[in-house]
């Protein structure tokens, strides 16, 4: 759902007034409490400035306190995207990151990151600009200080992948000589020295290409890798180093493994893994990030039979796959990989994960639960409980019936800011 600009800024600014200067009670019929697994009703949160002071099915309503009273609706925290690509929008992704500049795609990137903010997700993962360099730092200061409205954002920069690699441009002509859309490391040195230089220009972890590109043939899925196990775990450690963590691209074996040996925080796509990997992800507690709507949405909409059919048959394995992965207790997080489709219509992962085998409780707890630990906000958001950030939604129904009801947000907080309302 798009929404005014006027409107966006008109919010901002009265929920920033609200927030600094009276204490806010959000009442609802129900109220999801996430760590319990159960809803509560009926369900309130005390907010004062960014934090929540109370929550549960009675709050303090104080002298001063607005109540805002969101009716008929199920009261949860602020939804969590954990691969998301703002600088992306849909069309031929090649094209528009060698035809459009880095300007461009900084303002299209404002406009998906208010987008994401007014469907529920006021927390993201950025999982790589393709090739616009640093300009999610700028987006996310500007987030951060309230320049324009956006989620919490996580931003690795430009990703990292080797000569030749899964976002190289292989089909373009070479003598033109187009970039890749991520920064070539071709060796240990290579990856140490542009792990520096992503960090220097503000990026929050390292996000790199492990596998690609992946072919299927019948129940044969095959994906070559990029990096070997001690590639990447010299990654891991250089980026350990100041504290920070490596989140892997990794859609198959041997990669897949890999990347869980070397110790990365994450694989993400996961189409394909191995009962060691499997192993190893449940005992070090690394989450996949399954991104089914991505492959949902390729699907839909290839530009050829032949491609649809394969992106159809890639979807149906992962889908197989994905039902092993939970039966060996493999941690999940949610991830969309919005951005080749439309930004604010990525609560359809949450459908998605519930139709290939988890329970809405389940999907939710791996966003809510998983996604605050994998952003390094543990703690903090997440859950709707004293001393946490004010980012609450509101959703139309009852999430552990139906979770479809998180594609229809009717409210939106983040730290104490309302930014829609009914």
């Amino acid at each position: 759902m798009r929404f005014p600009i006027v409107l966006v800024t008109a919010a901002l600014s009265l929920g920033t007034a609200l927030g600094q200067n009276h204490p806010i009670v959000l009442h609802a019929a129900r109220l999801l409490d996430i760590e319990a697994g159960r809803i509560v009703t009926p369900g309130e949160v005390l907010v004062e400035g960014e934090r929540i002071i109370e929550a549960g099915q009675a709050v303090t309503h104080s002298a001063g306190a607005e109540t805002i009273d969101l009716g008929d609706t199920t009261l949860m925290p602020g939804l969590i995207d954990a691969h998301v690509h703002l600088f992306l929008h849909p069309g031929a992704e090649d094209l528009q990151t060698v035809e459009e500049s880095v300007p461009q795609r900084t303002i299209q990137a404002t406009l998906a990151a208010r987008a994401d903010l007014m469907a529920g997700f006021t927390a993201e993962r950025d999982m790589g600009t393709e090739g616009a360099g640093a300009a999610d730092t700028a987006v996310r200061n500007a987030i951060d200080n309230g320049s324009i409205p956006g989620p919490r954002m996580r931003i690795s920069g430009n990703a990292i992948d080797i000569l030749g690699g899964h976002e190289d441009a292989i089909k373009f002509n070479p003598e033109q000589h187009v970039l890749s859309n991520a920064t070539y490391a071709n060796s240990v040195d290579q990856i140490i020295t542009v792990i520096r230089k992503q960090l220097k220009l503000g990026a929050d972890f390292i996000k790199m290409y492990e596998t690609g590109r992946d072919s299927i043939s019948g129940e044969r899925f095959s994906t070559p890798y990029q990096y070997t196990e001690a590639q990447l775990r010299a990654a891991v450690e250089e980026a350990a180093r100041v504290g920070k963590r490596v989140a892997v691209h990794a859609t198959g074996e041997p990669g897949t493994l890999y990347a869980v040996q070397a110790g990365v925080e994450s694989v993400d796509h996961a189409f394909q893994l191995s009962d060691e990997a499997m192993r190893l992800m449940r005992e070090k507690h690394v989450p996949a990030v399954p991104t089914f709507t991505i492959s949902e949405y390729f699907a839909e909409h290839a530009d050829s039979a032949e491609t649809a059919e394969r992106e159809k048959a890639m979807l149906d394995y992962h889908a197989r796959e994905f039902k092993k992965q939970l039966a060996a207790g493999v941690p999940m997080a949610v991830g969309s990989d919005v951005g080749p489709f439309p930004h604010g219509t990525q609560a359809r992962e949450f459908v998605l994960m519930v139709q290939y085998g988890m329970k809405p409780l389940a999907v939710l707890q791996a966003d809510l639960l998983n996604g605050a630990k994998l952003l390094g906000w543990d703690g903090k958001i997440g859950v709707l409980k004293p001393g946490y950030f004010a980012d609450v939604v509101a959703v139309s129904g009852n999430p552990l019936d139906d979770i479809s009801v998180t594609q229809r947000v009717a409210f939106v907080m983040k730290g104490g800011v309302v930014y829609h309302r009914p």
